[in-house]
């Protein structure tokens, strides 16, 4: 309970400019960013020579500069985390593969069974997908981003939110149909 309420006066202090309440915001939820990089590039299930350390030490180079963006609580400090995670993510993939760097070859051994430049090709297009919803339904967006790269459970994102576990689910079902057609869309062009 004692850490929530530093927590939530780290947040007000960084939420009206205090750049020290943002670095000790920042140190207090490191173990817990940590993790949360190390799973985004665990999930990939491709070779990223990106370390989870490093991921998110560019995050913290992205995020703290950003002026205007706003940290009222954990969740949105978290989703925004977690999406600059997933860019980063997403640009290092595209820059590997890049045409320029003859990305579109790959050395592999003959006992390789997946492909990862597809698998890096479905992670940009997720990424790009997410990029549409954020535009047209940012709340949609911003509960992928806390579900999918924090990893937050239903209740805990309904916690955060206010609203019931139930209408959680429900956006989650409404999120996942719209990226799955936009996906789909773009496959089929």
């Amino acid at each position: 309970m004692e850490m929530q309420s530093t927590l939530s006066s780290l947040f007000a202090s960084a939420e009206r400019g205090d750049a020290s309440a943002a670095d000790a915001l920042f140190s207090a939820l490191y173990s817990e960013l940590h993790r949360m990089a190390k799973r985004e590039l665990a999930k990939q299930g491709i070779p990223v020579s990106l370390g989870a350390t490093t991921l998110l030490h560019k995050a913290y180079i992205e995020m703290a500069p950003k002026e205007g963006t706003s940290f009222p609580d954990r969740a949105r400090f978290m989703g925004y985390a977690a999406r600059v995670m997933r860019g980063l993510i997403i640009d290092h993939a595209r820059s590997r593969h890049a045409q320029k760097r003859g990305g579109q070859f790959e050395l592999t051994s003959l006992e390789t069974e997946i492909e990862p430049g597809a698998i890096e090709h479905d992670l940009c297009l997720i990424g790009e997908a997410l990029d549409e919803l954020a535009k047209t339904e940012p709340p949609l967006a911003e509960l992928v981003d806390l579900k999918f790269f924090c990893g937050l459970t239903f209740a805990e994102i309904a916690s955060l939110r206010g609203i019931s576990e139930r209408t959680v689910q429900r956006q989650w079902e409404k999120a996942r149909i719209y990226l799955h057609r936009s996906i789909r869309a773009t496959l089929e062009l």
